[in-house]
């Protein structure tokens, strides 16, 4: 029995009692059984709901598994491919405004500045000598 027939079978049992609708108790049942029939609506639409969301994850999650197959797929079949360079150096930052910990590459020292995707604050990176010249030498 769904909770939409056992609302509608207290409703029935309740209206087959002949209580005198004048009384307080009666407008007491009679409201909890409203509310019951209510919550009982909503409970069903969420349910609905929650069904075609799941349908909805489940075609998005076989769409993103083809996508993994043909894209990682041909890139692990390619025997000069690497899918991470090794020689690449990172380096740990932290962000003085948050204290969050960010992980840079060469790159964005180079440039010179980036963003904290923390707190948005930008971090400047200013060397006093040709540093990144001096560190990429060494490295060779």
């Amino acid at each position: 029995m769904t909770i939409n027939e056992k609302a509608a079978y207290l409703k029935g049992l309740a209206e087959g009692l002949g209580l005198d609708e004048k009384k307080a108790e009666t407008k007491i049942i009679n409201g909890i059984l409203d509310l019951l029939e209510d919550m009982t609506m909503t409970v069903t639409d969420l349910e609905d709901n929650l069904d075609i969301i799941n349908e909805q994850v489940d075609a998005v999650d076989l769409d993103l598994d083809e996508l993994e197959n043909l894209i990682y797929g041909e890139l692990l079949e390619e025997d000069d491919f690497e899918l991470f360079d090794d020689e690449e150096e990172f380096f740990e930052i932290k962000c003085p405004a948050c204290d969050e910990v960010i992980c840079v590459d060469m790159g964005i020292l180079e440039e010179g500045s980036i963003n904290c995707p923390g707190c948005n604050e930008l971090l400047e990176f200013d060397f006093d000598c040709d540093c990144l010249d001096c560190c990429e030498d060494e490295d060779e």
